[in-house]
């Protein structure tokens, strides 16, 4: 039996200018809204954002790609704020919700009615001499690649499969290794020859880029044990941490990044394996038509 929701009171829009028609989309989306009696906060960005808001809201639309719900998910990762993906640019895997669709949608929402998926989040720890220097989170993948011309870099990687006490997986010497997310699969960790996931599965996979030992496969581990990666004291090239292919942090020999699973899942409305699948089986061509591979 469908779940009335309590009435949304505060909504919060995160537009990306690059998108052609976001503008105009950001406003009609603000008057429909307040229309209603809903308080609106718009958050416009071009390029990389300096900051993100900051607020408590009942929901949030994301106006924009799949790198726009990326964004949107990594600011509210600590709230757990559903989000309702507006996609503004082509068939995506995670925003698929047309312009003219989130009035219904959202009236959907309001008598939850619409289906809600859960995706499992990541956070990261860089540890350097025993302090944290960086913290993050992520939907799609975190990626320790190469930031020089030589581009093979030594990592080793451990697990707490079993609890208090880490297994070593590998050492890695490779152009570089991505932790992905279920959500992430489709995307680099694919085009490095990782698997494909349903994107609502507790796991996640890491998938070694060009690695020197052709034995070195991509890997699915649970998602809740931690995971240490650790960069090797001797390196022939400065080591780049990336996440969601939007935020970018420089590492040195010997630091430990460590991966666990988010307190919080990200909660994106209309958002169903249904979509998922259809935007599989459109971007990689399952149905003997389409236009290629998509990344997420």
């Amino acid at each position: 039996m469908a779940e009335i929701r309590a009435p949304v009171k505060r909504a919060v829009l995160f537009v990306n200018l690059h998108k052609k028609n976001s503008g105009l989309v950001a406003e009609e989306t603000r008057r429909e809204l307040e229309s209603r009696g809903i308080s609106v906060t718009v958050f416009s960005f071009e390029g990389k954002p300096e900051r993100s808001p900051q607020g408590d809201w009942d929901i949030a639309f994301s106006l924009g790609g799949d790198g726009t719900v990326l964004y949107t998910a990594r600011s509210l990762a600590a709230t757990g704020t559903p989000i309702l993906p507006v996609n503004l640019g082509t068939l995506g895997f995670i925003a698929g919700v047309r312009p003219d669709e989130w009035p219904a949608v959202f009236e959907q929402w309001q008598r939850g009615t619409a289906c809600l998926s859960r995706r499992c989040m990541l956070e990261l720890t860089v540890e350097r001499r025993g302090a944290a220097v960086e913290k993050n989170t992520f939907l799609n993948d975190a990626v320790i690649s190469a930031s020089g011309i030589a581009k093979l870099i030594k990592l080793e990687v451990h697990s707490e499969i079993v609890p208090g006490s880490y297994t070593e997986l590998g050492f890695y010497r490779s152009d570089g290794l991505i932790i992905a997310t279920p959500t992430g699969s489709t995307a680099y960790s694919m085009a490095a020859g990782g698997p494909i996931l349903d994107p609502e599965m507790e796991a996640l996979i890491i998938s070694p880029i060009c690695p020197f030992t052709l034995s070195n496969r991509p890997l699915v581990l649970p998602a809740s044990p931690a995971l240490i990666i650790t960069v090797a004291r001797e390196q022939r090239s400065g080591v780049l941490l990336t996440v969601d292919g939007q935020d970018a942090f420089s590492l040195e020999p010997e630091d430990r990044i460590i991966v666990q699973q988010a307190g919080r899942h990200a909660l994106l409305i209309s958002s169903d394996r249904r979509s998922y699948y259809a935007a599989l089986r459109s971007k990689l061509a399952w149905s003997g038509s389409g236009d290629g591979v998509g990344h997420a």
